[in-house]
C-alpha cells in the first residue's frame, strides 16, 4: 500500500462519517477537561525544582535541610506596633496567629523568626513570622487563594490595637500584581486566538475559513492540557514554561497544519473538483506532509528527554502530547469540518476554476530559478554575517527585581520588612556550613567568619548566629553564656518566669531568633546575605555567583567546616544556566540524527536532509546573533536568558523542517511532470503563501507570548524568549525556506533525490498529472489532462494573493 493510499483512506473516513467525527471531538472537548485535572493545578514555577541532585545549589539546599523549607514557598508575615516595643500580650497574640496560619490550606510550617533588632530609634517594634507552603507555583488561582486565605486568617485573628500586620515577599507581590494585570496563561491563549483569527481573515478573505482552520488547534489545546496534567499526577513534572509553550506551540503549529490542508482544498476547488472530493484529494497529498511535520516536531521534543536539566527533559512530553493531539485533529476533525461546510467555508470568495492571476510568490519564484547561485550567495552572506554576532552571547537570569504595586498589602509588608529587618530578609542568598564541633564551643570562629564575609565587598549585609536580626548582635562570650542557660532549638515567644535576671527580655528574643541560623545540634549554621550585585533574580547577581562561592569556600578554614554550600535564587539560576548550556551540546546532535532519519524517509533521499538541516543551523545562528545585537549590544541588557538558545534551536529545527517538508514534497510532486527548475518555480508559487502565512501565524503567537509575558515579574526575559523565537521563525520562513532551500534544489538537480530515482520533465503527463493531483481513479484521463493544463490557474492566490 502506498503512503497516499493510507491518507486517502483516512480522508475518506473523515469525510464519509464527518458528523460522527465532529460529535466525538466535541464530546472529548467537553468531557476530558471535566474528568481530568487542569494543567495549571500541577505546574511548578520554581526552576530550581528541576535541577539534578548533583547541582551545587541543590547540595546546598540539602545541607540546609535542618532549617526546613527547602522545597516550600515562603511568605513573610510582618507585624509592627506604631510606638514602644512588642508587649507580652502582643507576643501571645502572635503565637495564636501562628496556630491560625498553620490551619490555612497548603501551609506546612510557620516559623517564628523573632523580633527586630534594638537600636536608639527602633526598639523591638516588629516581629516576623515565616509561612511555608507547598502550593503549586504554576497554579495562579491556587496561589491567589493561598495568599487571600492568609490575609483572611490575619483579619479574623483581629490584631491588637496599634498593631499592623501585612504579608511581604515575592508570592504576595505577584498576587497583587496579577490582580492588577490579569493571568498570563489566559491572556496568552485569548490574545493568540484573536491574533490568529484576524490574520486568517486577512489571508483567506472569508468569514468561515479562519474559524474552521483554528477550531481543531483550539480544541487540541483544551484537550491536551488535562491529559498532561493527568500524567503529572503519575510523576511527570510540568513547568510554568511548559504550560505557556503548550498554548503557543499547539495554536501556532496547529494552525500551520490547518493551513497546509485548507490551502490545498481551496486549490482543488479552483480546479473544479466537488467539495468533498477536493477534501479527500487534498488530504491524500498533504497528509504525509502534515504527519511527517508533526513527527519531526515530536521527535525534536522527545530528544529533550536526554537533557540533564529536568525543565527541558520534562518539557518534551507535555508539548509532544499537544502536537500528537493536534495531528489527530488535523487528520480527522479538520477534514470533517471542511466536508461539512464545503464551498461555503470560503464565502464570500468565489473559487471559480481558472479565475486567477500570478501573484507575488510566482514572480519571486521565477526570479530565483533564473539565478539560484546569486540568490543563495546573497542569503548565506547576510545570515552568516548575523551569525558572527553569536560570539557576544552572555547568559542572563530568568527574572528581574519585582516591586509591590503601590497601596497594596504587599507594599505595606515590604515597607515594614525593609524598615525593621536586615536587607537580606526578603530574598536572601544563604551560605551554609557543616561544622566539626557545635557552634557554641567556638563562637570566636563564627565572629571571624562574619567579619570576613562583611569585608568581602560582595554583600550588602550579613546576618548569622551572632546577629540573627541584624544590628550589633552578641559577642562570642554572650552567645556562649546564653546557650548555657537557654540551650538550643526553638524557644517559646514569651520568656519563661524562671529566666535569670541577667538575661533581659530583649536578649532572650534576639537569642530565640538564632534558631534559623543554628540547628539544634549546633553543627549546621547558615548566614543570610544581601548581594551587592543586586536582586538575586537579576543577571548581575547570576554572574556574581562564582565569586560568592569562592568567598564562601574561603571561610571554610576559618570555621573549620567539613562541608559548605551557597543556596538561594541566584545560585540556583546560575546552575540552571550552566546545565542548560551543557544540555545544548549533547541534546542537539540527538535531535539532528532523529529528524535527519525522518527527513530521509519522507524525502526518499540521503542528500536533501543534509542541506535541509544545515539550513536550520544557519537560520539558528543568524537568529541568535540578531538577538545578541538587539538585546545585548543595542538594548544593553547585559545578557540573554539562558533558555533562549536551547528553545530557539529546538523550535527552529522542528518547525523549520515542517516548512521544508511542505515545500520539498510539493517540489517532488511537480518534478514528476515538469523539468526541475520549472517544478521548483511552480511549487514555490503554490506553497509560498502557505509557508509565509504559517510562519506569520507562528511568529505572531510567539510575539503575543512576549508582549503579554513582559508585563509579569521576570518579564524582560520572557520578552527575550518570545521575540527571539518570533524573529527566528520569520527569518527562517521568508529567507531560508522560501529562498535558500529552493535555490539549493535548483543547483543540485537530480542529486537532490539520490539514491532514489525521479522521472521528470512531463513524461506521461496525463497519468502523472492525475496521480500527482490525487485524482487517479476518481476522474477520467481527459479530466486529468484538463487538471494539469489548469494547474497554473490553480496556483491562484496561494501564489501571492489570498
Amino acid at each position: 500500500m502506498r503512503v497516499d493510499d493510507i491518507f486517502r483512506a483516512i480522508a475518506s473516513f473523515a469525510v464519509k462519517y464527518r458528523w460522527l467525527v465532529l460529535i466525538v471531538w466535541v464530546a472529548a472537548f467537553v468531557a476530558i477537561p471535566r474528568a481530568l485535572p487542569s494543567l495549571a493545578s500541577v505546574t511548578q514555577g520554581n526552576n530550581s525544582a528541576f535541577l539534578p541532585a548533583s547541582a551545587p545549589s541543590e547540595q546546598a539546599a540539602e545541607l540546609a535541610a535542618p532549617f526546613g523549607g527547602t522545597n516550600l514557598s515562603p511568605v513573610p508575615v510582618v507585624a509592627a506596633v506604631g510606638s514602644g516595643t512588642l508587649t507580652a500580650a502582643d507576643q501571645a497574640w502572635l503565637t495564636t496567629l501562628s496556630t491560625d496560619l498553620l490551619n490555612v490550606p497548603t501551609v506546612v510550617k510557620v516559623h517564628d523568626l523573632g523580633v527586630s533588632a534594638l537600636s536608639a530609634t527602633v526598639r523591638g517594634q516588629a516581629a516576623q513570622l515565616q509561612v511555608l507552603s507547598d502550593v503549586s507555583q504554576g497554579d495562579q488561582d491556587a496561589i491567589t487563594d493561598f495568599v487571600d486565605n492568609l490575609r483572611t486568617a490575619i483579619k479574623a485573628a483581629a490584631p491588637p490595637p496599634g498593631m499592623q500586620v501585612h504579608l511581604a515577599g515575592q508570592l504576595a507581590i505577584n498576587v497583587d500584581q496579577q490582580k492588577q494585570s490579569g493571568t498570563t496563561g489566559t491572556e496568552v491563549q485569548g490574545i493568540s486566538v484573536l491574533f490568529i483569527l484576524i490574520l486568517l481573515l486577512l489571508i483567506f478573505r472569508s468569514l468561515l475559513a479562519p474559524f474552521i482552520t483554528l477550531i481543531p488547534a483550539f480544541m487540541s489545546v483544551v484537550i491536551a492540557g488535562p491529559l498532561v496534567a493527568e500524567a503529572a499526577y503519575h510523576g511527570l513534572k510540568v513547568s510554568t514554561l511548559a504550560q505557556l509553550l503548550l498554548i503557543v506551540l499547539v495554536l501556532g503549529a496547529g494552525t500551520d497544519y490547518g493551513l497546509f490542508l485548507v490551502f490545498r482544498v481551496r486549490e482543488n476547488m479552483r480546479l473544479g473538483q466537488p467539495s468533498k472530493e477536493a477534501v479527500v484529494n487534498a488530504l491524500t497529498k498533504v497528509g504525509e506532509s502534515i504527519s511527517f511535520s508533526a513527527f519531526t516536531v515530536i521527535a525534536a521534543l522527545l530528544s529533550l528527554l536526554f537533557a540533564t536539566f529536568q525543565i527541558y527533559s520534562d518539557l518534551g512530553i507535555p508539548l509532544a502530547v499537544g502536537i500528537a493531539v493536534m495531528l489527530l485533529a488535523g487528520l480527522t476533525l479538520l477534514p470533517a469540518l471542511l466536508a461539512i461546510f464545503g464551498r461555503a467555508a470560503f464565502w464570500p470568495t468565489k473559487n471559480v476554476a481558472g479565475a486567477s492571476t500570478t501573484g507575488a510568490w510566482g514572480k519571486v519564484a521565477a526570479r530565483i530559478v533564473k539565478r539560484p547561485a546569486l540568490a543563495l550567495s546573497i542569503g548565506m552572506i547576510a545570515l552568516g554575517g548575523l551569525s558572527v554576532a553569536v560570539s557576544g552571547y552572555v547568559s542572563a537570569g530568568f527574572g528581574g527585581a519585582i516591586a509591590a504595586p503601590a497601596g497594596t498589602d504587599s507594599a505595606a509588608g515590604t515597607a515594614l520588612l525593609t524598615k525593621y529587618f536586615p536587607a537580606s530578609a526578603a530574598n536572601p542568598t544563604n551560605l551554609v556550613y557543616r561544622l566539626s564541633a557545635p557552634a557554641w564551643r567556638d563562637p570566636q570562629a563564627i565572629a571571624a567568619a562574619t567579619s570576613q564575609l562583611q569585608a568581602s565587598g560582595l554583600f550588602t549585609g550579613v546576618t548569622g548566629p551572632l546577629n540573627p536580626v541584624g544590628g550589633t548582635g552578641f559577642t562570642p562570650a554572650q552567645f556562649t553564656e546564653l546557650h548555657a542557660v537557654l540551650g538550643s532549638g526553638p524557644l517559646p515567644p514569651t520568656p519563661p518566669a524562671s529566666l535569670p535576671a541577667k538575661i533581659s527580655p530583649q536578649a532572650y528574643q534576639e537569642y530565640r531568633a538564632t534558631a534559623q541560623f543554628v540547628d539544634t545540634a549546633g553543627t549546621t549554621i547558615q548566614f543570610e546575605t544581601g548581594l551587592t550585585a543586586g536582586d538575586p533574580s537579576t543577571t548581575a547577581a547570576l554572574q556574581a555567583v562564582p565569586a560568592i562561592r569562592a568567598e564562601a569556600a574561603a571561610v571554610v578554614p576559618t570555621l573549620r567546616a567539613t562541608a559548605y554550600g551557597v543556596g538561594g535564587e541566584a545560585p540556583a539560576l546560575y546552575d540552571v544556566s550552566a546545565i542548560s548550556n551543557s544540555d545544548l551540546a549533547h541534546v542537539i546532535p540527538i535531535a539532528i540524527v532523529v529528524i535527519g532519519v525522518l527527513l530521509a524517509l519522507v524525502m526518499r533521499s540521503l542528500i536533501a536532509p543534509l542541506y535541509l538541516i544545515a539550513s536550520v543551523a544557519l537560520s539558528y545562528f543568524a537568529a541568535l546573533g540578531l538577538a545578541v545585537l538587539v538585546f545585548i549590544e543595542i538594548g544593553n541588557s547585559g545578557g540573554i536568558t539562558f533558555i533562549l538558545p536551547f528553545l530557539l534551536f529546538i523550535f527552529l529545527l522542528a518547525l523549520g523542517e515542517d516548512y521544508n517538508i511542505l515545500v520539498m514534497t510539493r517540489i517532488r510532486e511537480e518534478a514528476h511532470r515538469f523539468p526541475l527548475r520549472e517544478a521548483v518555480s511552480r511549487a514555490l508559487g503554490v506553497t509560498g503563501t502557505t509557508v509565509t502565512s504559517a510562519g506569520l501565524v507562528l511568529a505572531g503567537t510567539f510575539t503575543v507570548f512576549a508582549v503579554v509575558g513582559a508585563s509579569e515579574s521576570g518579564g524582560s526575559q520572557i520578552r527575550d524568549v518570545g521575540i527571539g523565537l518570533a524573529v527566528g521563525v520569520v527569518m527562517d520562513t521568508f529567507v531560508v525556506r522560501s529562498v535558500l532551500v529552493p535555490c539549493t534544489v535548483c543547483l543540485l538537480g537530480r542529486w537532490n533525490w539520490w539514491p532514489s530515482r525521479l522521472i521528470t520533465g512531463g513524461t506521461d503527463s496525463v497519468g502523472a498529472s492525475a496521480d500527482a493531483l490525487g485524482l487517479k481513479g476518481d476522474i477520467s484521463p481527459a479530466a486529468a489532462g484538463d487538471a494539469a493544463a489548469g494547474d497554473a490557474a490553480a496556483e491562484s492566490d496561494s501564489s501571492g494573493r489570498p
